[in-house]
């Protein structure tokens, strides 16, 4: 895995529809870290599930999201975060329409590169 470019300007990426009401930009990355920005339509849902090698933090940009981490849940707002450490079971509801998350991986995701 490789860097590409070692800065990340947002107009200059298109959003990748994933599904679901959700679609994503991959911010950066190298072999230990990955940022990835997701855009939610209301209501869209990141299904809870738990990552076998990745650490996870999704921090809210924008918007707002009801988070479980392992059976707890709570709303965040912008500026809010969870963390999930591998094997955690989380998921993510969005509240508001473009409610948009920075999620942080580590190691990074290279199922996303493909």
């Amino acid at each position: 895995m490789s860097l590409v470019n070692p800065f990340f300007q947002i107009d200059e990426h298109e959003w990748e529809e994933i599904g679901g009401g959700i679609k994503r930009k991959i911010v950066g990355y190298t072999d230990d870290l990955m940022a990835v920005h997701l855009c939610f339509d209301k209501g869209a849902i990141g299904a809870p599930h738990t990552h076998e090698i990745h650490d996870q933090i999704g921090y809210v940009v924008e918007g707002s999201f009801e988070a479980e981490i392992n059976g707890e849940k709570r709303v965040l707002k912008k500026g809010d975060a969870y963390i999930a450490r591998k094997h955690m079971e989380h998921g993510a509801v969005a509240l508001e329409q473009d409610s948009i998350l920075l999620d942080m991986f580590s190691p990074a995701r290279e199922d996303f590169l493909k």
